[in-house]
């Protein structure tokens, strides 16, 4: 039986595109001014040529958008490989810790965590993927002596051309969602869909990101600039990395 992947892709956007704009929208909304100065470094940019103020509040809103978007578009993905798994081999989100998916296929229980990309992680990090690992391997057999199960780092993005790990095997990008689909292209055929749906739904995230960048440099204005306005970089520097007096956020 031909499966019609472009049909579970939309299925999925259809059932998730709204929560995803959501969480976006709502975490541009929860950004706020003083949270945002503080995070900075405002010795490296007093020393940048470009001090446009409207231009910095956008870098340091984009980088906080960066960073939030990596986690939500990451969680995203790994439903969507779930899914698609689910309509193919019959998988299913798993409740052992550290596995996120569980199928079979030619007498195998496969067990997947799946990250976003290949860097996900330190040292420390992967060793309890693999502590994980091994202890739900232990659990299945349990029921089953005779269980074959192999453990897989999945993930969404990039490539690693030894996926042989020995406790493990890391399948990235393409020999990922072809791994949980058996569909070659499957990696290909996501971003359209995507960029559509996510256009559809976008003009309420733009209007938003444009008045918090308005606002934004407005504070700014009145906070840090001087009677040319000019950026007072001493009064910014004490607002950033100052000793907080009693009483104060």
């Amino acid at each position: 039986m031909k499966i019609d992947f472009k049909h579970i892709i939309n299925k999925y956007l259809e059932n998730s595109i709204e929560e995803l704009q959501k969480e976006r929208l709502d975490f541009l909304s929860s950004i706020s001014f003083t949270d945002l100065v503080r995070k900075q470094d405002p010795y490296l940019y007093s020393i940048q040529e470009t001090q446009i103020i409207y231009q910095i509040i956008r870098e340091w809103i984009n980088h906080e958008l960066l960073k939030n978007e990596e986690i939500i578009f990451g969680a995203w993905l790994k439903g969507l490989a779930i899914f698609i798994n689910q309509q193919v081999y019959g998988g299913w989100k798993s409740g052992i810790k550290g596995v996120d998916l569980e199928f079979d296929k030619d007498t195998i229980r496969y067990i997947v965590n799946i990250k976003s990309s290949p860097n996900w992680g330190n040292s420390e990090a992967i060793g309890k993927m693999k502590t994980n690992f091994t202890t739900a391997k232990k659990t299945l057999r349990t029921s089953n002596s005779k269980m074959v199960v192999m453990a897989i780092n999945g993930c969404c993005t990039g490539t690693d051309n030894k996926p042989d790990k020995g406790d493990y095997f890391k399948y990235c990008g393409q020999e990922f969602w072809e791994f949980i689909s058996g569909n070659e292209n499957l990696y290909l055929e996501i971003v359209e869909p995507l960029r559509h749906k996510a256009r559809e739904r976008n003009d309420d995230f733009q209007k938003l990101y444009s008045q918090r960048i308005n606002k934004f440099t407005k504070e700014f204005c009145n906070e840090f600039c001087n009677e040319n306005c000019g950026i007072d970089w001493r009064k910014l520097v004490e607002f950033n990395s100052g000793r907080k007096k009693e009483g104060n956020t």
